[in-house]
């Protein structure tokens, strides 16, 4: 039966793959972005049928592609434009059933939908509720691929193509801060290779893959060789990029990861204090600019969106003006506000805010009760999304969604991992060295309370009677 579905799943898609195809191919000759357009959906339909969970694997580094596609009244970036077609075929491919921290996971989200579609209602317009769809993709839909990728054994590829296309941005940061320090401006990074990058865009994303590379999970199969050089080249291209939201974030993640690390791994105690330094450099930064009298600079700049906001607020306490109303002339003011609370207070009002509180909260208690090998690293990315939101906007395609697909692909390998023994795939992830722990590891119990009193390594005979099980 499951088979049966299976291939009326891939039938359906085929054939709306088929009609997207003929439909671009007929456009192309007008537009050549959709030509192009046309020519990715192509592959897209090989690799559907070579195998479907090659596409999500192919959207972790396409998710960081903040570049824009306009054509035919579309105003997308490709990063959602990627992450919402991924959704669907994770949607209809991914491996079933969803484990109970992801079923959680996604409950939480659609708590949060249900408290912001009061919003919907009070303030009907088009923005309003394409805004509400979005906002479930980038949070759910992103949960939903990175299952996909981990759930499925592609974990070890998918991260790796996300750090090194993380890399490529963090090289190029650093090559025009060099440019620019070389000229004698000591100012903000904003990268133009690949293409056009906010300095706040480019740090908080390369601060994810910094943070990625220092937990180094067992399960994604990287040596400190690797990991390490990746990880202080993201944190060299966050101090340049001078987005001090990213730089408060990654703090609080690798603190997270010091203080509660995977079992049977250690992190230096050292990183606390290059924490600490930054701390001191962002606050100092932060207190320069407030005693400088400059009112157009970022400090006060964000004191006067603050007070903005808590008018936007008192037009409607309760659910608010509307999602994205600083494009939809819905008040005087056109900006969006620098704070995730003020935001989503200002969109949806306090039923918003509670549902948003209760959200994160739940998460937060969802990720820690994971097992630590693959919660930990989750729960940092989760809380450093929600940091850097502190200090700058929180509804920003990319960088909302990057922490969840991370999350997602953990939820998806730790069942994948309880489902049973390693299969090849797993092997071949890196991941043998992890499946010997787990067989003469702790207790599931154990485990799941985080605990750090590991047996001793298995003798050489068990490593050997283990290979011959295999």
């Amino acid at each position: 039966m499951r088979r049966l579905g299976r291939s009326a799943g891939l039938m359906l898609v085929a054939v709306a793959v088929a009609v997207v195809l003929v439909v671009l191919g007929a456009a192309s000759v007008l537009d050549q972005q959709y030509a192009g357009l046309a020519a990715v959906a192509i592959l897209a339909c090989g690799l559907l049928f070579h195998d479907p969970m090659s596409l999500p694997v192919l959207a972790m580094p396409a998710v960081v592609i903040v570049e824009r596609f306009g054509a035919g009244g579309i105003d997308l970036t490709i990063s959602d434009i990627v992450l919402f077609g991924a959704f669907w075929i994770a949607l209809v491919f991914a491996p079933r059933p969803f484990s109970r921290p992801m079923r959680s996971m996604l409950w939480l989200n659609a708590l949060y939908q249900v408290a912001t579609i009061f919003t919907v209602i009070a303030n009907p317009y088009q923005a309003n509720t394409v805004e509400w769809f979005h906002a479930w993709v980038l949070i759910s839909g992103a949960l939903v691929v990175g299952w996909a990728v981990g759930r499925s054994g592609h974990a070890r590829l998918g991260m790796t193509l996300f750090l090194a296309a993380c890399g490529v941005l963090a090289v190029s940061t650093l090559v025009q801060w060099a440019g620019q320090v070389a000229a004698g401006n000591f100012g903000a990074v904003y990268p133009t290779w690949p293409f056009g990058m906010h300095k706040n865009f480019v740090g908080d994303v390369v601060a994810f893959a910094a943070v990625v590379a220092y937990a180094r999970p067992s399960w994604m199969g990287w040596t400190k060789r690797w990991a390490l050089p990746m990880f202080w080249l993201c944190t060299a291209a966050v101090v340049a990029s001078q987005a001090r939201q990213a730089m408060v974030g990654l703090a609080v993640a690798l603190v997270i990861l010091v203080l509660r690390p995977e079992p049977g791994r250690r992190h230096s105690k050292l990183i606390l204090l290059a924490v600490a330094v930054a701390g001191v450099y962002v606050l100092t930064l932060v207190n320069d600019q407030l005693e400088s009298g400059n009112e157009f600079n970022s400090a006060y700049q964000r004191l006067t969106w603050y007070e903005q906001a808590l008018s936007v607020w008192n037009q409607n306490p309760a659910f608010g003006v509307g999602l994205r109303w600083w494009t939809a002339g819905r008040t005087d003011y056109e900006f969006q506000p620098p704070n995730a609370e003020l935001e989503v207070l200002t969109s949806a009002g306090a039923v918003g805010l509670a549902g948003f509180l209760v959200m994160f909260a739940g998460m937060f208690v969802v990720l820690w009760r994971m097992d630590r090998r693959y919660g930990s690293l989750a729960l940092a990315l989760v809380a450093s999304r929600l940091v850097q939101a502190q200090f700058d906007l929180f509804w920003v395609a990319i960088q909302s969604s990057v922490p969840f697909l991370l999350a997602g692909v953990c939820l998806g390998v730790q069942a994948r991992h309880a489902a049973g023994p390693p299969t090849g795939r797993d092997l071949q992830d890196g991941t043998e060295d992890e499946a010997l722990e787990d067989r003469a590891g702790p207790s599931e119990a154990a485990a799941a309370a985080g605990r750090d009193d590991e047996p001793a390594a298995p003798s050489r005979d068990e490593r050997r009677a283990a290979e011959v099980r295999r």
